[in-house]
């Protein structure tokens, strides 16, 4: 994996990031930081998360890029609270199947949570250059749901940008490198 991101590192440092041929440089990759907050309540349990890419123009999932929930669980109990993430659900959730290689992983716990998600993988590999928001969507079992979206241009790096949530999801931080 350090391989490819040095060459797409190489290839847009060459660029200058600037256009080529008329196509900009595509971004090696996504850096996200996902605040969990601590929640002070009788009954906590870690929120299962997803994150996700949408098409601000339509609403539309263009793509996942992790779901963490509980995945060990026994006889697949987590799956089942996956639809408690009700927009992404709707827009791509309902549609893929559990365990997902690449994107499923463990609930986390209170604080920062750093992501990088490598342009040459998963949804990021075929994105084409433009806006979009990242969206990371929280729900808690005995709590509440919450949805962040923070715009973000692939294609371009660019300063990092940050959204804070009000209850289930804390700030969120996206930089295109």
């Amino acid at each position: 994996m350090k391989r490819s991101l040095s060459l797409l590192t190489f290839a847009g440092a060459a660029a200058g990031s600037s256009l080529i041929g008329g196509a900009p440089a595509l971004a090696a990759d996504l850096n996200v930081t996902v605040e969990v907050p601590r929640l002070t309540v009788a009954e906590y349990h870690k929120p299962y998360v997803s994150i996700w890419i949408e098409n601000p123009a339509d609403a539309t999932a263009a793509g996942t890029l992790a779901v963490w929930y509980d995945s060990d669980s026994k006889e697949d109990k987590g799956v089942k609270w996956l639809k408690d993430m009700r927009q992404w659900w709707r827009k791509a959730g309902r549609t893929m199947s559990f365990p997902a290689d690449g994107i499923s992983g463990a609930t986390r716990a209170p604080g920062p949570q750093k992501v990088v998600f490598s342009g040459a993988q998963g949804a990021l590999k075929d994105l084409k250059p433009g806006q979009y928001n990242l969206v990371v969507e929280a729900a808690r079992e005995v709590g509440g749901q919450e949805a962040v979206r923070v715009p973000f241009t692939w294609g371009k790096p660019g300063a990092p940008a940050t959204v804070k949530g009000t209850a289930e999801v804390g700030a969120v931080t996206v930089a295109v490198k």
